[in-house]
């Protein structure tokens, strides 16, 4: 008898050590996973509307953009302050000249669409949703410097973006955002 329960003693403790081993592997993942490849993000204020409430939950792809450069219309997370990430839209990258006159993008000198103000700008009728502006009036700049973006927020009339905060630094930017999920009845891909 004690042999058989010498035995299952022993077994005991190799089953609560494979659990811890394997509690142990999966929070080192998790947290190699949160800090190198997606983090999530909660939306802070109106200045992505419609395109983002205030309070959806979302991921932010912190990897891909590092493979790949960031592509024009892509909505990033970046570093602001040391308290504060924004989120917004890439307008303008490295060597474009943005312009923004009678409500019309212009980068480089061509008219540019924004299909995504479409439901935003419908519902502004007195007045244009973005303000007239020109790169260089507004940061002396005639373009984009190398290794930064001009970001705008959806909501133009309500976003502190780089018309106020300058040009976002490469450096600066901790993800792309590609997916909102939660809440759960507008869980969607961007």
């Amino acid at each position: 008898m004690r042999k058989k329960r010498k035995s299952s003693d022993s077994s005991g403790l190799r089953q609560v050590w494979e659990w811890i081993k394997a509690l142990v592997i999966a929070l080192v993942l998790a947290l190699l996973i949160r800090h190198f490849l997606f983090t999530p993000i909660v939306v802070d204020g109106v200045s992505m509307m419609p395109t983002l409430q205030n309070g959806d939950r979302l991921i932010a792809n912190k990897i891909g953009y590092r493979i790949s450069e960031l592509d024009r219309f892509d909505i990033i997370v970046f570093r602001a302050t040391l308290e504060k990430d924004y989120i917004k839209r890439v307008i303008g990258l490295p060597g474009d000249h943005i312009e923004y006159r009678d409500d019309q993008l212009y980068i480089n000198g061509v008219p540019v669409e924004e299909e995504y103000l479409a439901e935003w700008r419908s519902q502004y009728s007195d007045g244009p949703l973005t303000s007239d502006f020109e790169l260089e009036a507004l940061t002396g700049e005639t373009e984009v410097p190398e290794g930064h973006y001009f970001v705008l927020g959806d909501n133009r009339r309500n976003s502190e973006d780089s018309r106020i905060i300058g040009f976002v630094a490469a450096e600066d930017v901790i993800g792309t955002v590609n997916f909102v999920f939660w809440p759960l009845g507008d869980i969607r891909v961007l």
